[in-house]
């Protein structure tokens, strides 16, 4: 019986999944624009264990999203994944953040376009197809109204990142869909089961989120 905890701390959501041969069991999340992350990460993992009567010496394996995302929030949930597989003696398993992202919609036809918002014009992005297999990498890229121009297909765009842009990317082909925020927990358990079949596991001392881009502190003057 696979047991995985799944932890996504990429974007404004705090959010920790429960997961049994793939299929999520229960779920807490909590996304604020004040990142709170460090202080209800813990307590959402305690207070999921309690719901489903688990402990954590059942838990079979770690799952965290790899970003990119927030320089912070994957800190925290890095950090928290690797202290628990330390701990408990279980592997830790890494799951794209955007490929969680994409999940949350299923299509019939055209690309999927994840964008986690990477302040003023800039996104994270990648594409994936109706399968979810990614077809275009990873780019931290800036939108404009030539963007995907030479894409026919339609492109279902979701996430923080992609609402900054419905006045900019115009057109039939392209669509909105605001009520997709952030990603969440809850579409990890089938990619992290699948890693876990296939021992796609980490190396718990070397791991380091994917940034993407370097860690900018923005002070005041």
């Amino acid at each position: 019986m696979a047991l995985i905890l799944n932890i996504e701390t990429a974007t404004k959501n705090c959010s920790v999944a429960l997961s049994k041969e793939g299929k999520t069991l229960a779920i807490r999340e909590m996304a604020e624009q004040n990142f709170s992350h460090a202080e209800k990460l813990h307590v959402f993992i305690e207070e999921l264990l309690a719901e489903t009567n688990v402990t954590l010496q059942e838990v079979k394996a770690i799952a965290v999203s790899q970003g990119p995302g927030s320089y912070t929030g994957l800190r925290i949930g890095v950090s928290a994944a690797k202290g628990l597989c330390y701990a408990l003696s279980i592997p830790l398993l890494a799951v794209d953040t955007l490929e969680i992202l994409a999940r949350k919609i299923q299509i019939s036809s055209g690309i999927i376009i994840p964008m986690i918002d990477a302040r003023r014009l800039e996104v994270y992005s990648a594409f994936f197809d109706s399968n979810f297999t990614k077809i275009r990498e990873t780019e931290a890229e800036i939108i404009d109204e030539n963007s995907y121009q030479e894409q026919t297909e339609t492109l279902h765009l979701i996430g923080d990142g992609a609402m900054k842009f419905k006045e900019i990317l115009k057109g039939g082909k392209f669509q909105y869909y605001p009520e997709i925020q952030y990603p969440s927990a809850a579409e990890m358990g089938v990619i992290s089961f699948q890693k876990f079949q296939n021992n796609q596991f980490e190396d718990v001392a070397y791991f380091e989120p994917y940034y993407l881009k370097d860690f900018v502190l923005n002070t005041k003057k």
